[in-house]
């Protein structure tokens, strides 16, 4: 699979699961709306509150991964895409993903200290579909 179909798929899910790494070394998944911002296979932009118990986990371990897919009546696509999940707080980035409607999650608004971005840098991927898998690299 070529990674220019890869993001094409990415981009048409509605929702993508970012796993973290707990204290005790477990992983962790949560679902979260689509990425805000996606630039290649490379990064991509989420928001979530400073507060939450996932930024503490990326703040003491970066390393994550985040996984799409689809289901079909017939035919199920994943993609995990492995890489390190950075904590964003300046006021240039949660500018970029800001959205209007973002209000009714920090009353702050954009400037709300409890509003920031995960920034995650994939560095390779696992494809799956049809009962075959494709590991890939990311440059």
């Amino acid at each position: 699979m070529d990674n220019k179909k890869i993001e094409e798929f990415i981009r048409k899910q509605k929702v993508a699961f970012i796993c973290s790494v707990d204290e005790e070394g477990f992983p962790n998944v949560k679902a979260m709306l689509k990425p805000r911002k996606i630039e290649g296979l490379h990064q991509f932009y989420f928001s979530t509150n400073t507060s939450s118990m996932r930024v503490k986990q990326y703040l003491n371990n970066p390393n994550s991964c985040i996984y799409f897919y689809h289901k079909g009546l017939i035919k199920y696509t994943g993609v995990m895409l492995k890489g390190k999940m950075e904590v964003l707080t300046d006021q240039e980035t949660k500018d970029l993903i800001w959205k209007k409607g973002d209000t009714m999650f920090y009353k702050g608004g954009v400037t709300d200290p409890d509003y920031c971005v995960l920034k995650f840098t994939a560095n390779s991927g696992r494809y799956y579909c049809d009962l075959k898998t494709e590991s890939f690299e990311i440059n």
